[in-house]
C-alpha cells in the first residue's frame, strides 16, 4: 500500500535501501568521480551509508528525527571529502524539520527538504549550473513542491506522487550536469575538460530520491 506519511520504520527502510543501492552503484560512482574528481565517491558513499545502517541497528531510533540525525552524524563521521559534510548536512537538516514525532506528513517532509537544500547550498556554496549535487537536489525539491501544491488532499497519495515527481526531476538534473563546465569542487580545476562528464554527486543524489520512491510506493 502506498505510504501516506513517513514513519520511523519507513525512514529506516529508505536508508537501508539507499545503502544497498549505493553499494551496488559504487563502482559506477567511482568511475564518474575518476574522470573529474578524487575517484572515491562510490567507496565513500558505500562506507558512510553502511555505517549509518549499523548505527540504526545498534540503537533503534524512537522518532523520525532520530533516524535522520543518526544517519547524518554517521555520514559526517565516516565519509571523507565533500560528500560527508554535504550529505550529513542534508540529513541533519531534514531531521531537525521532522521534530520529535513518530510520523512525518508530506507537508512537513517538504519543509524538511527545503531546509536540507538550504543547508547543503550554504555548506557547499554551490548553485544550479555549478555541476554538483545541487543540480539534482534543487529541481527535485521544486518538483516536490509543485506536485504537493496540485494535490487535492495532502493526506491521500500526495507523498507518493510528490516523491515520484521529485525523482524524475532529480534524474533530469543529474543528466543536465554532463554538458556543464564545473565551477565548484575538485572538478572545477579541470576547467573545460570537466565538460562531457556526468557529476557523481548529482548521480548519487538522484539515487537517493529513487530509493525514496521505491520504499513509499
Amino acid at each position: 500500500m502506498p505510504a501516506t506519511e513517513w514513519t520511523v520504520p519507513l525512514l529506516v527502510d529508505w536508508i537501508r535501501t539507499y545503502a544497498d543501492d549505493v553499494a551496488a552503484a559504487a563502482d559506477d560512482l567511482t568511475a564518474l568521480d575518476s574522470a573529474i574528481g578524487d575517484a572515491d565517491h562510490g567507496s565513500n558513499m558505500k562506507r558512510g551509508f553502511a555505517a549509518a545502517v549499523t548505527a540504526l541497528d545498534e540503537k533503534p531510533p524512537a522518532t523520525c528525527a532520530d533516524v535522520l540525525k543518526t544517519t547524518g552524524m554517521s555520514l559526517v563521521s565516516h565519509v571523507g571529502g565533500a560528500s560527508g559534510p554535504l550529505y550529513g548536512t542534508f540529513f541533519l537538516r531534514l531531521g531537525a524539520a521532522a521534530g520529535t514525532e513518530t510520523t512525518v506528513d508530506a507537508t512537513t517532509f517538504g519543509a524538511g527538504l527545503h531546509a536540507a537544500l538550504d543547508g547543503v547550498r550554504a555548506r557547499g556554496k554551490a548553485e544550479v549550473g555549478d555541476k554538483t549535487l545541487i543540480d539534482a537536489l534543487t529541481p527535485a525539491v521544486e518538483a516536490y513542491d509543485a506536485a504537493l501544491a496540485k494535490a487535492a488532499d495532502p493526506s491521500d497519495d500526495a507523498l507518493v506522487d510528490a516523491i515520484a515527481e521529485a525523482t524524475k526531476a532529480a534524474a533530469i538534473g543529474r543528466d543536465s550536469t554532463t554538458p556543464l563546465q564545473a565551477r565548484r569542487g575538485r572538478a572545477s580545476y579541470l576547467g573545460e575538460r570537466s565538460v562531457g562528464h556526468q557529476d557523481p554527486g548529482a548521480t548519487s543524489m538522484a539515487l537517493l530520491f529513487a530509493a525514496a520512491e521505491q520504499v513509499t510506493r
